[in-house]
């Protein structure tokens, strides 16, 4: 099997997903990541934006893993299609509850904001 044919079974729009998520809970920049990882600025940003899309070495998705405050073999599994459990340090951390909440109740007031936006925008388009 080739390297094309493996990728077709792996889902790197999840590891994307995964790491965009993880920075934004974590505040952490491109930058942060790759040099917790050692690994370059480029792979960070292919990894994140789903950019270049290939075999990688497990070594890379482990250090990205370990880097991102998750167990070595995180994003491997979002990789395969698994749905892998937090830590239970996660689960119990009340900072990272209280950054969910803050995190869903900005997602509603967006919406709102949008909301109202079309309203008024509809609105202005009447005579």
């Amino acid at each position: 099997m080739t390297d094309a044919e493996r990728a077709g079974d792996e889902d790197w729009n999840s590891v994307a997903e995964a790491i965009r998520n993880r920075m934004a809970e974590t505040r952490m920049t491109q930058m942060d990541v790759a040099s917790r990882a050692r690994l370059s600025l480029t792979t960070i940003r292919e990894l994140q934006h789903n950019l270049n899309p290939r075999r990688r070495r497990p070594q890379t998705l482990a250090a990205v893993s370990e880097a991102l405050g998750w167990p070595a073999g995180y994003l491997h599994q979002v990789l395969r299609g698994d749905r892998p459990e937090p830590h239970d340090d996660e689960v119990r951390d009340p900072v990272l509850q209280a950054l969910d909440g803050l995190s869903r109740e900005i997602r509603e007031l967006r919406d709102r904001v949008e909301q109202i936006e079309r309203q008024l925008a509809a609105e202005g388009a009447k005579p």
